[in-house]
């Protein structure tokens, strides 16, 4: 009458419910070891860039590898610093100048509502006034620069890990295939990143300079720190400086040439020079690309969101080694697993 169904139907079942809690379980282990987690991640990558820069020194300059390895993290120590003291000065700057900047948003609320009225647009002024002084501008500016403030002063502990990692390093015959390509990989994507921030960075300041923007340096770091993130890093920091624009010079050739410049730069950069330089990139499809953003974003935050496409690259050749996963490292790649 009924059908004896054996254990084995139920296999899929069991095996995508236990992946689930496994993940669950994960994901809630990253968020409560955040402040150790990150760090670490974040020496990790550090390490592989640092090495690689080592052995290129070796090679071509016949610098010592420990040498070569210090002059690297001596040189990240000093942007650090360069890093806090540019974004405080230009807080602070920013901060002292506010009363200015109010008074400038109010006289141009006052310019809209006459320019409204010209054209015969009733607007409420008591209502748009209230609305512009309830702004957060330097709440904004202040999170901002204590987001990037917080990432680079956990450099002491970023560099601790850096020691251990270095003093634990396997020589090239002892590392693993696995380890090998995720090290070349991995270091390759990093350089270009870091190579075209800095660019993007440097662009950027010398456009905001050129405009006569106070905030200049602080919104270059903030550049180079965003350009990390895909798709959304490069427009995020086209938008940032362009309020502190318009309260210093208000809807004119200042904020429109900044504008102008700034989106051609970074469709230059990013969609000309990385495109060429990494071609595939780390082989993740576009939509993979922007969950992991979410994902990383929504446990680590900021600095998880710049993490982001490492960490899923790393993951998705983890998952490539295994016949049993290979699957899953396809559909990261964009590339259905079925036919």
């Amino acid at each position: 009458m009924f059908k004896r169904v054996t254990a084995a139907a139920y296999a899929p079942i069991n095996n995508a419910c236990l992946l689930i809690l496994a993940g669950t379980a994960l994901t809630g282990i990253l968020v409560y070891a955040k402040a150790v987690l990150m760090p670490f991640v974040v020496a990790v990558f550090f390490y592989i860039v640092l090495n690689t820069l080592a052995d290129w020194m070796k090679k071509h300059w016949k610098v010592p590898h420990l040498l070569g390895f210090l002059l690297g993290i001596l040189l990240f120590l000093g942007l650090a610093a360069l890093s806090i003291v540019f974004v405080s000065n230009s807080i602070s700057s920013f901060v002292d100048g506010a009363k200015i900047y109010a008074d400038k948003l109010n006289a141009t609320a006052e310019w809209s509502l006459q320019t409204a009225e010209k054209l015969g647009v009733k607007l409420n002024s008591q209502f748009l006034t209230e609305t512009l002084n309830r702004l957060p501008l330097l709440n904004m500016v202040r999170t901002m620069g204590g987001e990037v403030v917080s990432f680079i002063s956990n450099t002491m502990l970023v560099c601790l890990f850096l020691i251990f990692l270095f003093m634990g390093r396997a020589s090239a015959d002892e590392k693993g295939e696995l380890t090998t390509t995720i090290e070349k990989q991995i270091s390759y994507y990093l350089l270009v990143k870091i190579f075209v921030s800095l660019l993007a960075a440097a662009v950027t300041w010398l456009v905001l300079r050129l405009v006569g923007t106070e905030m200049a340096i602080m919104f270059a770091v903030l550049t180079l720190v965003l350009n990390f993130i895909p798709n959304i890093g490069p427009f995020i920091a086209t938008l940032l400086p362009m309020p502190v624009l318009f309260l210093q010079y208000g809807l004119d050739w200042h904020l429109i040439l900044a504008a102008v410049l700034l989106i051609s730069a970074h469709f230059v950069i990013g969609n000309i020079l990385e495109t060429k330089w990494l071609g595939k990139g780390m082989d993740l499809n576009p939509i993979i690309v922007i969950a992991s953003l979410i994902f990383w974003a929504l446990v680590w935050g900021i600095p998880g969101a710049l993490l982001a496409v490492p960490l899923t690259s790393v993951i998705k050749m983890i998952l490539e080694r295994s016949e049993p996963t290979k699957p899953f490292a396809d559909l990261l790649s964009g590339r259905l697993p079925f036919k």
